[in-house]
């Protein structure tokens, strides 16, 4: 792979912005960031043209895109179409999420995955399984049919995955304490969700290895006066993530807003929970034999119940920067460097130093993406 030397952009390295560097990048790796009037020589210049570099963008949840369902096509051929289209959104690496599901589809997704991080498609650094292990009153789109217990066979499965990142969504109140106990520590993220848990409940997990919640406030129990709930104990709680969908429907602005300076600074992740139409021509998808429809940034059923997202990361940056009351880096922030923590992989993603990963994207001053670099692969999207 070329030596690629970016030059004349603003630079914003997951910490602070320059105007006077440039990124060397070399062997899929950001080799160095070289101040003004030190560039090399024996390189391929990329001239950024005055817009911004910025780290590539980290997304825990992603559903579908480009027409794809996972569930559907749990393939390293459909993890490629999806990434394909949700790169044009800012997204350089992501977890495949799989809706609860039977067993089979989940070795197939878990397989998938496998190929994929074997070289197949750099973009997917493991995956998300969320359910089927979750409290069906909260189940919302999820089939019920597929609600079961999570015992031992299930916990191999859930720790099978040799590579990459797993994060499984559960609700901590229908599987023991030690349970979470154990899968954390074989080295399982897990996240809190559709989940009936009260606070009391919530804390006990969080003791026993919980890390995190899923799209905060969807599918949980509320923040009340006398009753915190999950939501109440996912922002009580500074030492853990939570993933936020930023689409304007799933959460009233002024509850984003509110949630961003509840939480502890740096554990606020963008996600998308983007469908199938996202980068798609088709504005219909199928869901368990349900037809789903995207409108207006959100998916929806038939009877109005929300299933999804059809938005890609940059759309959430711009709308927290729009109404969530934080400045585009620190959106920037939520949808890199925070994710990539949430994953313990802040070494060698959602910045831009040397040694990371030579994943970046360019945007101009709208906030579109205009190329994109996986690895050091660059294409272009505007």
């Amino acid at each position: 792979m070329s030596r690629q030397l970016l030059i004349n952009g603003k630079l914003f390295d997951g910490e602070a912005v320059y105007d006077d560097r440039a990124v060397l990048i070399d062997n899929g790796r950001i080799a160095e960031i070289v101040a003004a009037g030190h560039e090399p020589q024996d390189v391929s210049v990329v001239d950024i043209g005055g817009h911004l570099l910025a780290p590539g963008l980290v997304d825990l949840q992603v559903n579908g895109g480009g027409g794809v369902l996972f569930n559907d096509t749990p393939s390293a051929e459909a993890l490629l179409t999806m990434l394909a289209a949700h790169r044009a959104f800012g997204t350089t690496a992501c977890l495949p999420t799989l809706i609860s599901d039977n067993a089979e589809a989940m070795q197939q997704g878990i397989n998938a995955v496998a190929e994929c991080i074997a070289g197949a498609c750099p973009g997917v650094i493991g995956i998300h399984l969320e359910g089927p292990h979750l409290n069906t009153d909260y189940r919302g789109v999820h089939d019920a049919k597929q609600m079961r217990p999570l015992d031992d066979k299930a916990k191999a499965l859930l720790c099978s995955l040799e590579s990459g990142r797993t994060l499984i969504t559960l609700a901590p109140e229908t599987v023991p304490v030690e349970t979470i106990r154990q899968l954390s520590e074989s080295g399982v993220i897990v996240f809190g969700g559709h989940s009936a848990a009260t606070y009391d409940e919530t804390q006990a997990a969080l003791g026993a290895g919980l890390s995190g919640f899923t799209h905060l406030f969807n599918a949980m129990t509320p923040l009340t006066s006398r009753a915190p709930g999950m939501v109440g104990a996912a922002l009580d709680d500074a030492g853990s993530y939570v993933g936020i969908i930023a689409d304007g429907h799933h959460i009233h602005p002024a509850t984003v807003r509110i949630a961003i300076r509840a939480k502890a600074r740096g554990k606020m992740c963008l996600v998308t929970d983007a469908m199938p139409t996202v980068g798609s021509a088709d504005n219909t998808f199928m869901l368990h034999g349900e037809k789903i429809t995207a409108t207006g940034g959100r998916c929806i059923t038939t009877d109005g119940r929300l299933a999804g997202s059809d938005i890609g990361m940059i759309d959430a940056v711009r709308n927290v920067v729009r109404f969530g009351g934080v400045d585009l880096y620190e959106a920037l922030r939520m949808a890199s460097a925070y994710p990539a923590a949430a994953l313990g992989m802040d070494d060698r993603l959602g910045y831009l130093r040397p040694g990371y990963r030579a994943d970046l994207i360019e945007l101009d001053d709208d906030l579109n993406v205009v190329r994109s670099w996986v690895q050091g692969d660059r294409e272009t999207h505007t």
